[in-house]
């Protein structure tokens, strides 16, 4: 596994991966990590497609994705794929979509493993009253990416 750090406005991030696909993306305010000279060449497109979000010049990702996690992890995730870019949708919408109204803790938990920030969007996953509620990165890069993907409102999917 490459392991690469870049700056980003919510921070350092950082991306790891290899040929399989990226398999972490995180952010971290600590800047104990210094920023890579050179990124290595696996990882070249998610840098390049992660500033280009961050620009404003892509709404969506094309990169091999390689997460860890149980086969439950991987469903919720995959879902948090289909939410677009700009959009938002509740838990329990999710949950609905997922086929199991009592697994709303159980989502909820998956969402906040999510080791792919920003590229897999549990961002845009909100509270049924549209509260910002729960997120790994906190709450500020929360709105702030919500914001970014769409300054003027926020809008249910469902």
């Amino acid at each position: 596994m490459e392991t690469v750090y870049i700056n980003s406005p919510l921070g350092i991030t950082k991306i790891i991966g290899d040929e399989n696909g990226i398999a972490v993306i995180s952010v971290s305010d600590v800047d104990t990590n210094e920023i890579s000279e050179t990124i290595p060449e696996v990882l070249q497109e998610a840098v390049s497609q992660l500033q280009e979000y961050f620009e404003g010049k892509r709404t969506d990702f094309d990169l091999k994705l390689n997460p860890k996690g149980t086969e439950f992890q991987q469903k919720v995730w995959k879902a948090l794929l289909e939410i677009p870019y700009g959009k938002t949708v509740s838990y329990m919408d999710q949950t609905k979509k997922l086929g199991d109204v009592k697994a709303i803790r159980a989502v909820a938990s998956a969402n906040g493993k999510n080791p792919l920030w920003i590229v897999v969007p549990c961002h845009r996953v909100i509270g049924t009253n549209g509260s910002l509620t729960g997120y790994a990165g906190g709450l500020s890069r929360k709105k702030w990416l919500l914001e970014h993907e769409n300054p003027s409102a926020q809008q249910s999917l469902f």
